[in-house]
């Protein structure tokens, strides 16, 4: 099953590189359907799996070319610190079914805005 993580991770990577995101839309929705994890150990593998330097790399490349900014980078930082933790504590006494179907619910609102909205 090794072979499967390392090939989650690529492509959370390759994405996470494109569009800036892997861990909850790729990597979790890949651990739960494929890795058949439960949902709360996918987000927590998830989270874990993003520690420093995964987004380093990625972050160096598009700042090498002029496109980060690192005070807004700091200040999201910041607030994803206090966020990530709220939210972990919140799906930590939530239903695990609960929190799966609002990030379901949260991810067809997001798709469905990107696309109107799309120029």
């Amino acid at each position: 099953m090794s072979p499967l993580y390392v090939a989650l991770g690529v492509l959370a990577g390759i994405l996470a590189g494109l569009f800036g995101v892997g861990g909850g839309v790729i990597m979790v929705i890949g651990m739960v359907s494929v890795m058949k994890l439960p949902f709360p150990t996918a987000t927590g593998t998830s989270l874990g799996a993003m520690l420093l330097p995964v987004g380093a790399f990625g972050a160096f490349e598009y700042y090498r070319r002029g496109n980060l900014d690192v005070r807004a980078a700091m200040l999201l930082a910041a607030g994803l610190t206090v966020g990530a933790w709220v939210g972990a504590r919140v799906a930590q006494h939530a239903p695990p079914v609960m929190v799966q179907r609002g990030f379901a619910l949260f991810l067809m609102v997001m798709s469905v805005r990107m696309w109107v909205t799309a120029r």
